[in-house]
C-alpha cells in the first residue's frame, strides 16, 4: 500500500509539471510575438525571453524521457491544474489560448500585468521546487531529483527579464492582491484538485505526446543521469 502511495504521488506529480512545462514555452510563444512586435531592437529582453522559452523545453524533455523510463505515459490532466492557465483566466478573462496577443501589443497595460503573471508564476514554482527537493517520496526517485535540481538552478533567470522591464519602464511592484490570487491558485491545486485527481480511479492516460503535433524538431535528449 505505501509503495502505490508512492507511485500514485510521483505520477500525479511528473504528470502535472510535465502539463506546466509543456504548457509554459508555447505560451511563452505568445510572449515572443508580443515582444518582437512592441520592441524589435530590444535584443537583450528578446534573448533573455528565448532562452526562458528553451529552458521549459528543456524540463517539458527531461519530464518526458522520466516517462519513458517508467513505461508509462502521463495522466491526463488539464489546464486546470496549470497555474499561469488559471492566473491568465482570472487577470484577463480568458484563456490562454484565446488571449489577444494584438491586443497586449497595442496596450502598455495590458502587457505590464502579464509580465507581472510571468513573474509570479515563476516565483511561485521556485519556492514549490525548493519544498519538493526536501520531500521524502520525492528524494527516492534520483532521476526525478536531478530534474528538479536542473528547474531549481534555471528558475531564477525566468522571471528575470519580465521584472527587469517592469523596473526599467517605471511600472508598480506586485499588489497584495495579485500575490493573493498566485497563492489561491496554488492552494486550489494542492487542497483540491490534487486530491480530488489522486483519489479518482481509472484516472485516464494520455494516448500521445503534447508535443507530437509540433512542427519544431525536438532537442536532443538530456541523459537524466548528466542532466544535474
Amino acid at each position: 500500500m505505501l509503495n502505490w502511495f508512492r507511485e500514485r504521488y510521483l505520477d500525479l506529480l511528473g504528470s502535472i509539471y510535465i502539463y506546466n512545462e509543456h504548457r509554459g514555452y508555447t505560451a511563452i510563444d505568445r510572449v515572443l510575438e508580443a515582444v518582437r512586435a512592441r520592441a524589435p531592437d530590444d535584443c537583450a529582453l528578446i534573448a533573455a525571453i528565448e532562452r526562458h522559452r528553451a529552458d521549459e523545453r528543456k524540463h517539458y524533455v527531461m519530464f518526458r524521457r522520466w516517462f519513458e523510463l517508467r513505461g508509462t505515459m502521463p495522466l491526463m490532466v488539464d489546464r486546470t491544474c496549470g497555474h499561469i492557465d488559471r492566473f491568465v483566466e482570472i487577470m484577463f478573462k480568458t484563456s490562454i489560448d484565446d488571449l489577444d496577443t494584438k491586443a497586449i501589443i497595442a496596450d502598455d497595460a495590458m502587457f505590464e500585468k502579464l509580465c507581472r503573471v510571468i513573474s509570479l508564476t515563476e516565483r511561485r514554482g521556485f519556492v514549490q521546487v525548493e519544498i519538493l527537493l526536501k520531500h521524502p517520496l520525492v528524494r527516492r526517485d534520483r532521476a526525478l531529483v536531478k530534474i528538479f535540481e536542473v528547474v531549481h538552478r534555471d528558475e531564477p533567470s525566468h522571471w528575470a527579464p519580465y521584472e527587469g522591464w517592469l523596473k526599467a519602464n517605471g511600472k508598480r511592484d506586485y499588489r497584495w492582491w495579485e500575490r493573493g490570487i498566485d497563492r489561491f491558485i496554488h492552494s486550489e491545486l494542492l487542497f483540491l484538485k490534487l486530491p480530488v485527481l489522486f483519489l479518482t480511479p481509472n484516472l485516464p492516460r494520455r494516448t500521445d505526446w503534447a508535443d507530437a503535433g509540433e512542427a519544431v524538431q525536438r532537442p536532443q535528449r538530456i541523459p537524466l543521469a548528466q542532466a544535474a
